[in-house]
């Protein structure tokens, strides 16, 4: 059975967005070889990308881009050829390659889990991992610490989600300041 992933990048302060719309500039603080290779390992594992309906639109509106100017490198490749999902009751198409259009995320999601052996990833998303979060789907959550506080913007984690005591798998501490970390349900 595939295992469902979370991944996100956060600040310290728990925000994995600005106050608009992919205003993600403290991602920079973190990039850096140590988190391009492990973003290369999560990508070779996995074998399906699932977004909401907003992370979906600019995730493939870039990395389309990415390949028709050959930017990027070995991530584009992975990106725009691995399966993907979009969970949104109001989109009616989905342009990128290899997309599947899902409607309701608590119901499809199980299924699909059944139905591979890679890793399924949730990147960004943030009101899609709150759902998923709810459901208790997730068998992983993984976040890289980004060494600020933005003190304003969208959190990832917004209230409601149920009480979950997490095991810790991992923690890495990277050269550019910001920490890697595993959880997994306990």
């Amino acid at each position: 059975m595939r295992k469902l992933i979370m991944w996100n990048v956060i600040t310290l302060d728990g925000y994995f967005e600005g106050e608009t719309n992919w205003d993600l500039s403290f991602h920079g603080l973190v990039w850096g070889e140590e988190l391009e290779e492990f973003s290369l390992t999560q990508l070779k594992s996995a074998d399906m990308l699932i977004f909401g309906a907003t992370t979906y639109k600019g995730m493939a509106d870039y990395w389309i881009k990415a390949e028709e100017e050959k930017t990027e490198g070995e991530i584009t490749k992975f990106m725009n050829g691995i399966q993907k999902v979009v969970c949104s009751s109001t989109l009616k198409t989905a342009d990128w390659n290899n997309t599947t259009i899902v409607r309701n995320a608590a119901v499809e999601i199980p299924k699909l889990k059944e139905q591979g052996n890679g890793d399924m990833f949730v990147f960004g998303s943030g009101n899609l991992s709150g759902s998923l979060l709810k459901a208790e789907l997730f068998d992983e959550i993984r976040l890289c610490i980004a060494p600020t506080f933005l003190g304003k913007g969208k959190l990832l984690f917004d209230p409601g989600i149920p009480n979950k005591k997490l095991k810790l798998l991992e923690s890495r501490a990277l050269t550019t300041g910001g920490i890697l970390v595993r959880y997994a349900p306990d």
